[in-house]
């Protein structure tokens, strides 16, 4: 029996359950997939808060992720390192709102006459799949059980349970329902890896943004942003489009080879994520925590989100 039921066994409901067992409670999760089906799993996982606007609680939010996953570096948690970046910057080079406690965070100059100079900085990059997986041990380690099961309603969910913590990512669009959440279609290619220790980012290429993030034996190479889109077929001309961006950016890339071709859907949410309790119990009393809509920003927040939601819930 668990007093509090998380649905959702992405990287938010995974750190949201572990951070409810640590503070005492006996938390169930219940997922319709495995890690290797979920949204996360796709994610490139560098912490950088992406096509996330500037507010007081997600600066909070980010920084208490970024020090958790450094912590888990330093200990050797797997798929977790600290990663050297640099930001290729075509306009202002002022000093951006998430800088506040980045390691080594400083503006260089421009690297050729296509820019106006460059961010350097030093943040946590996780590999997700094996991430995930050490996440689920875990939760199972402190007490922690995980279901299998697709959910009709949030309600089912709370027939057992005091609270439910709603960390269903898209699925909160019908769920909730909250008409607020879309998809936002991600593609990036999976390279081989050349020897690129450096994490690589512009976002304002006149192509589209692209980045380039070495992983222990490849690079994940990106990509595309496009809210609204949940098409994943293939595409050879965004993948030329891709490869082309990131080789102009990291000329070493032309001697890798394109390993897969990856599309995923980032759950996005107009107006930012939802942290909140919902006004509403569940039918039944449960009452129901919100935690969703993180875009591309879900292992940049995961942590934070995760500490404000355990408060929430103990409240």
């Amino acid at each position: 029996m668990a007093d509090v039921v998380v649905v959702g066994g992405g990287i938010i409901g995974l750190t949201c359950a572990v951070r409810l067992l640590e503070a005492g409670h006996r938390v169930r999760v219940v997922s319709a997939h495995p890690p290797e089906l979920t949204v996360s799993a796709v994610a490139a996982a560098v912490w950088y808060p992406t096509h996330i606007d500037a507010d007081d609680r997600v600066l909070v939010w980010g920084q208490q992720a970024l020090l958790e996953l450094a912590r888990q570096a330093s200990e050797g948690v797997p798929g977790v390192t600290m990663r050297s970046s640099r930001m290729l910057l075509r306009g202002d080079t002022a000093t951006p709102w998430w800088a506040q406690g980045v390691p080594e965070f400083r503006l260089e100059p421009p690297p050729d006459e296509r820019f106006t100079g460059e961010w350097r900085f030093t943040v946590p990059a996780v590999q997700t799949r094996s991430y995930l997986y050490w996440l689920i041990e875990q939760v199972e380690a402190l007490g922690g059980t995980i279901e299998r099961r697709r959910l009709d309603s949030l309600a089912e969910a709370g027939t057992d349970a005091g609270v439910v913590v709603n960390a269903t990512g898209l699925a909160a669009r019908e769920l909730v329902p909250d008409p607020a959440v879309h998809p936002i279609r991600g593609r990036i290619l999976v390279l081989t890896n050349p020897g690129i220790t450096v994490s690589h980012r512009d976002e304002d290429d006149p192509e589209g943004g692209v980045y380039v993030h070495p992983r222990s034996r490849d690079v994940v190479a990106g990509g595309t942003f496009e809210p609204g889109q949940d098409d994943l077929s293939p595409d050879a001309g965004v993948t030329d489009s891709i490869l082309r961006r990131c080789v102009a950016m990291v000329p070493e890339l032309a001697k890798a080879r394109v390993l897969r071709e990856v599309a995923g859907l980032r759950p996005g949410r107009h107006g930012g994520p939802r942290l909140e309790e919902d006004p509403e119990p569940l039918p039944g009393g449960a009452r129901l925590v919100h935690c969703y809509g993180h875009g591309g920003a879900g292992i940049t927040l995961s942590w934070g989100c995760a500490d404000e939601v355990a408060r929430l819930v103990t409240a």
